[in-house]
């Protein structure tokens, strides 16, 4: 089992059409996200200008979570309102346009990944997937097994666990919480 505790202050941030984003992890690490040859990307996002349409992925599936208000946004034509750390699921070659301006976490799937969930938790977890993500929402500390990791606000800590052994997760506050088997 590896863990990486990846805090937001070492992301470096890249321009986007709607504001900067800055990514966290690529998986696997040889992937490029220009080649969108990747199984996954955790990044999070400024959302600069009203509006702004999101880039388009091909054989994608994407979370986006809004860290610090809600989303008025227009997925395919149909207007949505999504509130503060609600999940929004939606394929990466929808037209979608934000009308919000604000920070959001996103994490992106292969659609080749057919095993794969994100929720929001304080709650004890169990589980043996081979990827386990951990965004805090604020500071956090987290046990895992029977080590601990202080978390601040917006850093991730992913567990890669190829063998899929069992792991006992505790939170002190919220936390993203994704699995993902492949």
């Amino acid at each position: 089992m590896h863990i990486h505790l990846l805090p937001k202050e070492n992301c470096k941030a890249a321009v986007w059409s709607g504001g900067l984003t800055y990514e966290y992890m690529i998986y696997p690490k040889t992937a490029n996200y220009v080649d969108r040859d990747f199984a996954f990307r955790i990044s999070s996002a400024t959302i600069e200008q009203e509006p702004s349409v999101f880039t388009q992925f091909m054989g994608y599936h994407r979370y986006l979570v809004m860290l610090d208000n809600g989303l008025d946004i227009e997925i395919n034509g149909e207007k949505k309102l999504y509130e503060q750390f609600e999940i929004m699921e939606f394929n990466s070659n929808d037209a979608v346009t934000s009308y919000t301006k604000g920070i959001d976490f996103n994490w992106m799937v292969s659609e080749k990944i057919s095993h794969h969930q994100l929720k929001i938790t304080d709650s004890n977890q169990n589980c043996n997937a081979k990827i386990v993500l951990l965004f805090s929402l604020d500071t956090t500390v987290i046990q895992i097994n029977e080590k601990l990791y202080d978390l601040k606000s917006y850093d991730l800590l992913v567990i890669e666990n190829p063998e899929k052994t069992d792991i006992a997760l505790r939170f002190s506050n919220k936390c993203l919480f994704g699995i993902l088997d492949f």
